[in-house]
């Protein structure tokens, strides 16, 4: 335990017409020091996870982080990136600058603006987080791998359209009670399993609700080291970590076993001297309902070719055994590639600090992240406990 959350912003998700980056940025990183307690001076270290990828034209977009406060001013900042997984990335660059001892206390932001670039752009820009000399061509971008990967799963172990609809379904219900939410609408299973006007197939057996949502959007944290956290408002640890990489092409591994996912679940559960089981609650990377149903079983919720009895038995229901995404996650919540890890991290500190609102799991002790670069490529995991 050598690093904590000690305060954290998130703004809003979705199609935000009148912000920037820069705009976001600023909001969060001012809004994250007042809610820490502290002043820009206190800050040793900013890191910045932002994806970006051509969404907008600035790149080198760590010193933006500096507009924030003049008290910024020569303090060292970096930009991060790992596709999907840029926000957890940058969290995790935090705390090794923590452990190093290089750092007493670190901003971490997230942010991505998504929404103002073309819809070919948008899909162009995606596709950039698979191996594009094998996937550079997929019909339908980023959706079209996992639909391929849904196809896949389906045809090894069976249609699972009820399940990936009950998964969608669970997380719009979730998505209700969180303020920061881009879509605050319960569909429903119905909606969720047919196809419609309003929910066509996107890409082989994927429908849009299976689908994550373009968003823009930012979060931030201030981690500390555990000495100075303790003398703060509030303190949660991070009790383990781990970040497992796999190979980028698909054509490498078995793309339905989520191996780089399992592996990281096994050490951060192996560090933090726990089982899956203990944790309260999991923030999960549903890019794709797919996703999360190859993730029960990555996590080791399920066996194999089994993921589906977890929605089906009501498992990952916000009340259930293991609550999956009380947040909504990314398909509710809306998915800012740079910010999402950083608000999976803000959101699980939230409800371990029982400040989620409508949005709390009762009584929650741990917490556990996953958040994913790519087609399981990146792979984070992180155990949070609050010790103040």
């Amino acid at each position: 335990m050598t690093a904590c959350i000690v305060g954290w912003a998130h703004s809003k998700f979705g199609k935000l017409d009148n912000e920037t980056v820069e705009s976001l940025v600023i909001r969060v990183a001012n809004e994250a020091l007042d809610h820490a307690g502290i002043g820009a001076e206190e800050v040793d270290e900013i890191l910045l996870g932002h994806f970006n990828a051509g969404f907008t034209p600035q790149d080198f977009t760590a010193s933006i982080v500096l507009q924030a406060n003049d008290k910024f001013r020569f303090k060292p900042a970096t930009r991060v990136e790992n596709a999907c997984a840029t926000g957890s990335a940058a969290v995790h660059q935090a705390i090794k600058a923590i452990e190093a001892r290089r750092a007493r206390v670190a901003l971490v932001v997230g942010v991505e603006q998504m929404t103002h670039a073309p819809s070919p752009d948008i899909a162009r820009n995606l596709l950039k987080a698979s191996y594009l000399a094998e996937d550079g061509e997929t019909p339908g971008g980023f959706a079209g791998v996992f639909g391929k990967i849904a196809g896949a799963y389906f045809q090894r172990h069976g249609d699972q359209s009820d399940a990936l609809a009950m998964i969608a379904a669970k997380n719009h219900k979730n998505g209700v009670s969180n303020p920061y939410a881009q879509m605050r609408k319960d569909l429903g299973y119905e909606f969720c399993r047919a196809e419609s006007e309003k929910n066509p197939f996107v890409a082989g057996p994927l429908k849009r609700t299976d689908c994550s949502l373009v968003s823009d959007g930012a979060a931030a944290l201030v981690v500390a080291d555990t000495e100075t956290a303790l003398q703060m408002r509030r303190a949660v640890a991070f009790r383990a970590t781990a970040h497992a990489q796999d190979f980028l092409p698909m054509s490498k591994r078995d793309i339905l076993r989520f191996e780089g996912c399992a592996e990281a679940w096994k050490r951060a559960l192996g560090k933090a001297r726990i089982e899956l089981g203990d944790l309260s609650f999991v923030e999960t990377h549903d890019c794709f309902t797919i996703a999360e149903l190859i993730e029960y079983e990555a996590m080791g919720l399920t066996a194999e070719g089994q993921g589906a009895t977890a929605i089906k038995e009501g498992w990952t229901e916000k009340n259930g055994r293991l609550p999956v995404n009380p947040s909504g996650g990314l398909k509710a919540k809306g998915h800012p590639i740079g910010a999402t890890g950083v608000s999976m991290h803000a959101l699980t500190a939230m409800q371990l600090c029982e400040e989620a609102g409508d949005m709390q799991i009762p009584a929650a002790k741990l917490g556990g992240i996953f958040n994913m670069g790519g087609a399981a490529v990146a792979n984070y995991v992180s155990v949070l406990e609050r010790i103040k």
